[in-house]
């Protein structure tokens, strides 16, 4: 009896010495992988450039063609993100043409910078002219008939006429000192009232005595007979 209660003891600290066994053999593989992968991350920084003018290229879009994920460089053309060794760096911005980059495999440390150029793409277009008639023909009748006026003094005065100087006055905005003349006017309102409620003509007793007064004198009849 006692021989077969050590053989099962012995087999049960047996199968927890197994499992230990296998979930320390677990931790470890996941634990030197984890590892490797970390190595294979490098911090890729750098700047973007004009090869001709030396300037920074702003907005430029770094795509990393091998994982399928980017960045963009700022104002002064700087960057920095996460990139694993061996990845294909593609540099791409309006008015520029491609550039791609590999990250080197060997590489001992886990950052990497560098000064990216960027040569310019200029494309010259054929020129093309506007002309608002749709023949040369209709142009030449246009030409010949136009009224030109012949003198400055007439020029001067289609210039200064009164309708169109109303009208170029009426889209106009407020210069600054009319600007600091209604801000003053409104400012000084405010003062009017400060430290209590907005006084309201509508609900001024005084006011209505007022009215009813001229009301019964007639004041508004005798404006109506005038007019």
């Amino acid at each position: 009896m006692f021989s077969i209660t050590l053989k099962i003891l012995l087999m049960f600290l047996s199968a927890k010495y197994l499992t230990f066994i296998l979930l320390l053999s677990f931790f470890s593989f996941f634990l030197n992988d984890l590892k490797a992968q970390n190595k294979e991350l490098v911090q890729f920084s750098g700047i973007i450039m004009a090869s001709d003018s030396l300037q920074p290229v702003a907005l430029t879009n770094i795509w990393n063609i091998s994982n399928r994920r980017g960045t963009s460089s700022n104002f002064q053309g700087f960057f920095s993100f996460v990139v694993r060794k061996g990845d294909t760096i593609q540099f791409s911005a309006v008015g520029y043409q491609r550039g791609e980059l590999v990250v080197p495999r060997n590489l001992q440390e886990s950052s990497y910078s560098v000064i990216q150029f960027l040569q310019e793409d200029t494309i010259e277009l054929p020129p093309a002219i506007v002309y608002p008639w749709p023949s040369k023909a209709e142009f030449k009748q246009a030409f010949l008939t136009a009224n030109v006026p012949d003198d400055d003094m007439r020029r001067a005065q289609r210039n200064l006429d009164k309708e169109r100087m109303r009208e170029i006055a009426s889209t106009m905005g407020m210069d600054g000192n009319e600007n600091y003349d209604y801000q003053m006017r409104q400012y000084s309102a405010s003062l009017y009232s400060a430290g209590q409620y907005p006084h309201y003509r509508i609900f001024d007793v005084f006011a209505w005595a007022e009215f009813f007064k001229a009301l019964k004198r007639g004041d508004f009849k005798n404006k109506n007979k005038n007019n």
